[in-house]
């Protein structure tokens, strides 16, 4: 495996690990383990309990246990090809973005598996003069804010980044000898 891959892994294992550090610390650390319980940190940042039973924006609730391990084997498999993605990339900005998808996927798989739901717990929230408790994000953790940066850099470097090739590659420019 080369040394990209290798980082590649090691961010993921990383993004996992920091995530579930983050939820063992606001659950048990800070007490706030139950839906409602809510402790303010600044003025726009709180940290909420939220027993996600969902993916993206709610969508997709297991409101059984079978709905439940459906759903953890859907986010398994797509876990698993995204670590699959990781062994073949060569890119490593690419692969990097992977790292962040596949570290955080696992965390909130992990979640799933143990609880039954997702622990979330950050919450921001902006006053304005129209609605003083302004959410432009939902409650989230250090899985999904991975989950998003990575995707968003793949969906970044698709549509805008242009790698060029390299000499020895094909579809590399030729060089005119007699120019």
């Amino acid at each position: 495996m080369n040394r990209n891959r290798t980082l590649g892994f090691a961010l993921a294992a990383l993004i996992f690990v920091a995530d579930q550090a983050m939820k063992a610390f606001v659950v048990e650390g800070l007490g706030i383990a139950y839906p409602g319980a809510v402790r303010e940190i600044l003025p726009f940042f709180d940290l909420r309990f939220v027993a996600n039973n969902g993916v993206s924006l709610g969508m997709l609730a297991a409101e059984t246990e079978w709905m439940r391990w459906a759903l953890v084997a859907m986010t398994a498999l797509i876990a698993a090809g995204v670590g699959w993605w990781m062994l073949r990339e060569k890119n490593r900005g690419d692969l990097f973005a992977l790292a962040l998808v596949l570290g955080g996927a696992l965390g909130n798989i992990v979640d799933r598996v143990r609880f039954g739901y997702v622990v979330d717990y950050a919450d921001l929230h902006v006053w304005t003069p129209w609605n003083p408790e302004w959410r432009p994000f939902l409650v989230f953790n250090v899985a999904d804010a991975a989950i998003t940066i990575g995707v968003v850099i793949l969906l970044i470097r698709a549509l805008f980044v242009r790698e060029k090739p390299k000499a020895d590659e094909p579809g590399a420019p030729v060089e005119n000898a007699n120019a």
